[in-house]
């Protein structure tokens, strides 16, 4: 059997906890050919979000085809014309005699081919024959919905790491192409196809979506709330008990709060513990089990910390201490932030090294649990409550 605690890939049915709201709205969205953006931490279950989603859309009978990348490797324009172009292809073709159909059909005029040889040797459904331009990325945001007006299936376009797009050589332009397609789209085209663009970089979405309001009226932004506390209790709980352990309730719910009911984290954590004792999950285990997680990810975080400047430890210490006003002289001089034009300086690094975000009010957050533990008991040494 299979256990409860799954943290290594996208979960769905049994192993998918809470979210019922999240997973309805989305699934409303897409049925209505909307285009949705969810942005959040890293691990906070976008993926398994959408998985669940398709998981009941085709339990309800709707009938679709997903097209999934991801941008966490794209560094080019190019890159990312031949990945979606590739991908949305090879959703609608099961061989290179389709792919070379599809291709001569629905890309024509463009410098996107099928080429048999490249398809051999290394897989590739769609290749380059000429130089590629803003015509032929044009041509693979359209692709999607070219593809399911002629197969007759909706196409949900999911593209993981979308803020990756800001760091090909001209991702506003980019930006710009996918939401002029998004505008300009053929009537008889509109509702054959969505994009679901997701991000686990908070600050850098927020910029292409918040702040530059780029795709502004295209999209709609889900918001993913955290999972009550009782239904991450419960999975704890039953996750053991198939395995013929038990734990106090009490004992989870400190559980929830040290991860901030992060399921990744929790995940990891109970696996962990699991895999410590044969009986009753004691504190004890729960503490070894917490220390393990430490040691696995305590290298990734003497890196951040080692990546920041003298100035932004200091402002994070102040974040950890519980201090708003960074501004203030009191605040500047008591932790050495220099000036006040300095503290704008240092915010913005801390967001844009995805350590802290701001709240509209300007209060600030860390955005990874385990991480602030981890900073504030054993680099600063500060109390944990």
């Amino acid at each position: 059997m299979d256990s409860l605690f799954q943290y290594y890939k996208p979960v769905t049915g049994r192993q998918f906890v809470g979210r019922t709201t999240e997973t309805r709205t989305l699934s409303n969205l897409l049925s209505q050919g909307a285009h949705v953006v969810i942005y959040e931490p890293p691990k906070t279950g976008l993926t398994s979000l959408v998985q669940q989603c398709f998981f009941n859309l085709k339990a309800s009978g709707a009938r679709f085809e997903p097209v999934q990348l991801s941008l966490l490797d794209v560094r080019s324009l190019s890159e990312l014309t031949l990945r979606l172009a590739g991908n949305a292809l090879g959703s609608a073709g099961s061989g290179p005699e389709d792919y070379a159909l599809l291709a001569e059909d629905l890309l024509a005029g463009t410098h996107l081919v099928f080429d048999n040889k490249r398809y051999k040797t290394c897989g590739e459904v769609v290749s380059a024959g000429w130089t590629l331009d803003d015509g032929d990325l044009r041509a693979a945001f359209l692709l999607p919905w070219k593809i399911a007006r002629k197969t007759g299936l909706r196409r949900y376009v999911v593209i993981d790491e979308f803020q990756n797009i800001l760091l090909t050589e001209d991702g506003e332009r980019a930006c710009k192409l996918l939401e002029q397609v998004m505008k300009d789209l053929p009537a008889e085209l509109i509702g054959c196809a969505s994009y679901v663009l997701l991000g686990s970089q908070v600050n850098a979405m927020d910029g292409i979506f918040g702040i530059r309001h780029w795709f502004y009226g295209q999209v709609e932004r889900l918001k993913v709330e955290p999972i009550d506390t009782k239904e991450i209790i419960d999975h704890v709980v039953k996750g053991f008990l198939t395995t013929g352990k038990v734990v106090d309730r009490d004992l989870v719910l400190g559980v929830c709060r040290l991860f901030r009911g992060n399921i990744w984290y929790i995940n990891h954590f109970s696996s962990i513990c699991d895999s410590l004792t044969r009986g009753y999950i004691m504190e004890q285990t729960l503490t070894d089990a917490l220390s393990t997680l430490l040691a696995i990810h305590e290298p990734r975080f003497v890196a951040t910390m080692n990546d920041l400047t003298t100035f932004q430890v200091q402002l994070l210490r102040a974040i950890l201490e519980g201090q708003t006003r960074f501004s203030s002289s009191e605040v500047i001089r008591h932790y050495g932030l220099n000036s006040s034009a300095n503290v704008r300086r240092l915010k913005d690094a801390l967001c844009k090294k995805e350590i802290v975000t701001f709240a509209p009010d300007d209060t600030p957050v860390i955005l990874d649990p385990l991480f602030e533990y981890w900073v504030r008991k054993y680099y600063f040494n500060l109390s944990f409550e």
